[in-house]
């Protein structure tokens, strides 16, 4: 059979593509439909009024109908201007609706679906109104257990994406918004430059769910693609941990650990604690590098740099990091905001480019392919990270400083002023320092060194741009004890089914409308077919073939809804559908096929009207 594709944007609207339908034996179509309703998988399912995504609909087939023609609207009137959806010369008695409906709730109800027969060119009656609401089922609530840096949320039914609204610990009166497609996010902005209690001990912060948005109303009733925000929610995080900076574990719906390891159906969250390099340095950045083999040597994920123990690959991008020496110390001050980070190098010089730097239409390509779990795995680890400076000034001290001093005293303290930023000590054994006042040649420090140095040994006070350069080789930290992880990617196909019966509905050979009941089901005309939702998934890719094996694409759509009408001719046909990812790295952003489902297109039983 040659390949069939269809035009239209959304497979909801491929039963225009389908072939013509039969009519049913008399009565008439003088009746109105009956049993109208509205449905997210099976046409039986029990009949509920408000859904958390547009839902499809079914109706009891008219005898005689040659085709039928919906209309949804916000009055039971349809008045012209209340229609927000309409659809004409449907050849079975089930629709899938190509847009995204508003949320809007009434007093029983705010939307009305019905649905009208069509033979030989004459209308008949309108069925009674289907009324229904859309509006949001839960908000986002705290999802323990808690990591320091991190904050999740329960998954909100329906949600593609979530927006998180997290205040300045610095102004109040000043917030930030930003999205995720995760329900977790890390904490960058408090801990960036700035991990005192003052900063990291109390974040405040809410959530909303989010959706994409299809097509438009009729009416031009506009449809928005956020739920209701949450409550105002309280984290509180521990000090921040000093000591050797190591990994600890990768977290979703599980945990992925040094004595676990486990597969993520979606980019998980990294956690990690401490501060100090493989050399005895300390440092206030940090970054997550993924590679695939556990020498760590292929790269395929470099992570933003930040200044929090959790790091969640965000598609907004980075913070707004310094690119100067000013900069820097204006940011130990300041809430980042949106921006860019300049690329940086690794510890022998080779280029760094932030995975959330890669920025699409869709936002940044920040999930990674799968892997052949439980075989095939990811290896992470996470790497200090310097702020080199192009131009400095260089002094040495005049006279020994010990563990825990204040002040140091050094051969000349001139250009050197309150607020700078000094590394003591030679490297690779230096350690950053903040003046808090000169008098001659005497420096005296916001807080006591945390290494005894020599008389002679280097201060100096960093200056002009500033590029990010590894503190260590990522070979040289994985080969440690306990300072590499692992973790599986994997993701689950779409659920077509249960209990080894698809999600089809349509018209039996026989003229009733019916949901499949077994493995195999038979419908006559254009079968709907429906999927649970998946995670890290744009849109979704249905195909549909003659053989099982091998797949042989007769036809093939695209759909943001989790609902099509298959555009089927008589014959056994076998159905798949994945999922999109629009933000997966490469060229590939296909997730897994459902197993294919198999289904009979017959021709009819009943007797044809002429």
């Amino acid at each position: 059979m040659a390949r069939v594709r269809c035009s239209a944007a959304l497979l909801a609207a491929l039963a225009l593509c389908g072939s013509a339908g039969a009519r049913v034996s008399a009565p008439s179509a003088s009746r109105a439909p009956q049993q109208m309703h509205g449905f997210l998988l099976r046409a039986d399912e029990p009949v509920v009024h408000t859904f958390s995504r547009t839902p499809s609909f079914a109706w009891s087939p008219v005898r005689g109908a040659g085709s039928y023609e919906i209309e949804l609207a916000t009055s039971q009137s349809f008045s012209d201007n209340s229609i927000v959806w309409s659809g004409a010369k449907l050849k079975t008695p089930a629709v899938a609706i190509p847009i995204s409906l508003p949320w809007i709730t009434g007093q029983p109800y705010s939307l009305y679906a019905h649905v009208r027969a069509w033979t030989k060119g004459s209308a008949g009656p309108w069925s009674t109104p289907f009324g229904f609401n859309m509006r949001w089922t839960a908000v986002p609530v705290p999802l323990g257990p808690s990591y320091p840096g991190l904050l999740r949320w329960t998954a909100v039914p329906g949600a593609s994406a979530y927006s998180v609204w997290i205040q300045d610990p610095a102004d109040p009166t000043k917030t930030k918004l930003f999205w995720t497609r995760a329900n977790m996010a890390d904490e960058r902005e408090f801990y960036t430059f700035h991990q005192d209690p003052s900063w990291t001990g109390t974040v405040i912060w809410r959530v909303r769910a989010e959706r994409q948005l299809v097509g438009a109303t009729e009416n031009g009733l506009p449809a928005v693609s956020y739920g209701p925000w949450s409550h105002v929610y309280t984290s509180v995080n521990p000090a921040f941990a000093t000591g050797l900076l190591r990994p600890l574990s990768t977290v979703s719906s599980v945990v992925s650990d040094a004595g676990h390891t486990r597969a993520h159906e979606v980019m998980p969250a990294f956690i990690f604690s401490g501060d100090t390099s493989l050399y005895g340095t300390t440092n206030q950045l940090y970054r997550v590098e993924v590679f695939t083999d556990q020498d760590c040597l292929n790269r395929v994920y470099s992570g933003a740099a930040v200044g929090s123990p959790a790091f969640v690959p965000r598609e907004t991008g980075p913070l707004a990091m310094p690119t100067s020496v000013d900069e820097e110390t204006a940011a130990q001050t300041k809430f980042l905001g949106f921006g860019s980070e300049p690329d940086g190098l690794t510890a022998d010089g080779a280029p760094i480019h932030p995975n959330e730097m890669d920025q699409t239409s869709a936002g940044a390509k920040i999930d990674l392919w799968d892997s052949d779990w439980p075989g095939g795995r990811y290896y992470w680890t996470v790497m200090p990270v310097d702020t080199i400076a192009s131009q400095q000034i260089t002094t040495t001290l005049a006279a020994p400083a010990s563990v825990g001093a204040t002040t140091i005293t050094v051969a000349d303290a001139t250009g050197m002023a309150a607020g700078d930023h000094l590394l003591v000590g030679n490297a690779p054994a230096s350690e950053a320092a903040v003046v808090a006042s000169v008098a001659g040649a005497a420096i005296t420090l916001v807080a006591g060194l945390h290494s005894a140095h020599a008389f002679g040994e280097d201060v100096v006070r960093p200056n002009g741009a500033i590029k990010y350069v590894d503190a260590e080789l990522a070979q040289d930290v994985c080969a440690q004890p306990g300072l590499r992880l692992a973790f599986g990617k994997t993701n689950d196909p779409a659920v077509t089914g249960q209990a080894a019966t698809p999600y089809v509905s349509g018209l039996s050979p026989t003229g009733t409308l019916v949901a499949a009941k077994t493995k195999s089901p038979k419908f006559y005309g254009t079968p709907l077919v429906a999927w649970q939702p998946t995670l890290a998934t744009d849109h979704y890719e249905v195909q549909w073939s003659h053989t099982r094996y091998p797949w042989r694409t007769a036809g093939d759509g695209l759909t943001y809804s989790t609902a099509a009408l298959l555009p089927l001719r008589p014959g056994t046909w076998y159905y798949r559908v994945r999922g999109i990812d629009a933000l997966m790295l490469g060229t590939k952003p296909g997730l897994s096929w459902s197993d294919p489902v198999r289904l009979v297109v017959t021709k009819p039983r009943f007797k044809i009207v002429h």
